[in-house]
């Protein structure tokens, strides 16, 4: 479900059902110019297709995983598209503004959508995204035959297999382990030490997820070149959230509720404006198992528009800090008031819990509570995933592809795959069937 200043509708997956939203919240022109767009970009999105994030790797190997695997399934998705559509491909490492402003794209609503759309998906709006992962993200949601699929028993399920998966095969996944630093021997990452003294030794690589930012903090700082100390430093920063998360009785609230709900309340700030945007998942409408019978449960945030400025430096024990809760809570709860309707009572909640920026810091140790980093497509690049120091390397949101689910995880593959021979990454992709 979507509310927007024009009005509300469900947004359905699928190339058709989007007109008749056109129809009657955009412009008169505004059919013509989404079917232009949808033109130009599903043909394109072979080529962003063409290549498998898990066949990329970090190394020389990847001529071998990824360019003369795929050349065949590259120069044939070219030649399908036509000398258009080529030259559009060629647009894929750039902002996607470019591909709307080359269409001559210029309804409102549709900017403002797409704007949305990008920024739930990177922390970035159309001028900073990379036009390969809209062109994919796009296709995907509006192709013919498409589907939107969710894992059974929420996203925890998924957690919970790649968990399986590593255990299967031999992996260890250490829980309320502490990460005090990483330990640097002669100038080599050889291993990290726990907060209880533990030294864990690293037989090939220690990997870290952490941001740029917090990574750098775990390192001895003599081992650190003051060249990679600068560019972190002088990285800027996407803003922080707020969450809340709360558990309620589903009496009185209607049976067809939708498990998303995206609220924008002002256009005209943009959608990256704080305390302007907030989504609304409710988990247990799909998958009543991750609530006791009866009762629901939700999670609402504003996505990275929360400014850190305001919570720095306060007591989380204090009335300021509370007060502050309160008020910067309030959009959150108007937005799941509208979205679940009069059946729902905040006094009623059984379970209401605000997060913080500073709870973003404190739990997930993410530097000044941080989304990660504000890179825009075009004016600069994501970092790799090798490191100045040997045997350290970095996945996650501070490097390529970037911020997001599907690029967090593809940069993680892209570790993953450096780290074996290119035998065994072969092995594995004709396992896997790409």
């Amino acid at each position: 479900m979507v509310y927007v200043p024009e009005g509300e509708f469900l947004s359905r997956i699928g190339p058709t059902e989007f007109f008749k939203d056109l129809e009657k919240y955009a412009g008169p022109d505004s059919a013509r110019e989404w079917r232009k767009l949808l033109d130009a970009i599903l043909p394109i999105s072979a080529a962003a297709m063409a290549l498998p994030p898990l066949s990329i790797r970090g190394d020389l190997g990847v001529l071998s995983t990824a360019a003369a695997r795929y050349a065949p399934s590259l120069l044939k998705s070219f030649a399908q598209m036509g000398p258009q559509g080529a030259l559009g491909a060629t647009k894929l490492l750039r902002p996607f503004s470019e591909i709307i402003d080359s269409l001559g794209i210029k309804d409102p609503f549709i900017r403002n959508w797409l704007d949305l759309l990008a920024f739930l998906l990177a922390g970035v709006k159309t001028n900073g995204i990379l036009s390969a992962e809209m062109v994919y993200m796009l296709s995907e949601w509006y192709k013919p035959g498409c589907s939107l699929e969710y894992p059974l028993h929420g996203s925890g399920a998924i957690v919970d297999a790649l968990v399986r998966g590593l255990q299967k095969f031999g992996g260890r996944i250490s829980l309320k382990s502490h990460v005090e630093n990483i330990v640097v021997e002669k100038g080599r990452a050889v291993g990290v030490k726990l907060r209880g003294g533990q030294f864990v030794r690293a037989r090939k690589a220690v990997v870290s997820n952490a941001s740029m930012w917090d990574t750098l903090s775990l390192l001895p700082p003599e081992a650190v070149p003051k060249s990679y100390q600068d560019g972190i430093e002088t990285t800027q920063q996407c803003e922080s959230f707020m969450h809340l998360h709360l558990g309620f009785d589903a009496e009185g609230i209607s049976d067809d509720l939708a498990i998303h709900h995206i609220v924008v309340n002002d256009w005209d700030r943009g959608v990256d404006a704080d305390q302007n945007v907030v989504l609304i998942s409710v988990p247990s409408v799909l998958s009543p198992d991750l609530a006791p019978p009866g009762k629901h449960v939700l999670h609402a945030y504003t996505p990275g528009t929360e400014p850190f400025e305001i919570w720095e430096g306060l007591d989380r024990r204090s009335n300021e800090y509370k007060n502050l809760k309160a008020e910067r809570s309030e959009v959150m709860w108007k937005a799941v008031e509208k979205a679940l309707g009069p059946g729902f009572n905040r006094e009623k909640c059984e379970v209401k819990l605000v997060g913080t920026p500073l709870t973003h810091q404190r739990f997930l140790r993410r530097n000044r509570g941080t989304y990660g980093p504000a890179i825009l497509a075009g004016k600069g690049t994501f970092p790799g995933h090798s490191t100045p120091i040997p045997q350290l390397m970095c996945c996650g949101d501070s490097t390529f592809p970037g911020i997001g689910v599907p690029a967090v995880a593809a940069s993680g593959a892209i570790v993953a795959n450096s780290l074996v021979s290119v035998s065994e990454h072969s092995r594995l992709l004709d396992a896997i069937g790409i």
